[in-house]
């Protein structure tokens, strides 16, 4: 089959509606799963007080890492965080299958497209 992959592989994501400790608590725990574009130095900050702040990041589901949980137990959040995901369907579903085995997931809206597929979740600690 060559190089080429038969499915996109990667999930971009997409976090607002939290502060930066709570981004960093997701970032880390999704970067304990999967190979991502956010360095482990990368640490989520606030730009302004007033106006709400988004942190990005993508995130490779093809090999998922081994014992992928974060050490330590479940994962505790200050308060919910909104996700926006951003994938093939294919890469979706095997991201959605990780989320739920960390974080308590809402599902908040589904926009279907020919070829991927945007979810709103919101992400509560278990």
């Amino acid at each position: 089959m060559g190089s080429e992959r038969p499915h996109p592989e990667s999930v971009s994501v997409e976090i607002s509606g939290c502060d930066k400790d709570d981004a960093r608590i997701v970032f880390d725990t999704l970067c304990a799963c999967f190979a991502s574009d956010r360095c482990s130095d990368d640490v989520p900050k606030e730009f302004s007080e007033t106006r709400p702040t988004v942190w990005l990041g993508t995130f490779d589901v093809a090999d998922p890492h081994e014992g992928g949980a974060r050490p330590g137990g479940p994962v505790r959040l200050a308060s919910s965080v909104d996700a926006d995901l951003h994938g093939g369907y294919w890469a979706i579903d095997r991201f959605r299958i990780i989320l739920d085995s960390l974080f308590t997931v809402r599902d908040l809206s589904t926009v279907s497209g020919d070829q991927e597929e945007e979810l709103h979740v919101r992400l509560e600690s278990r």
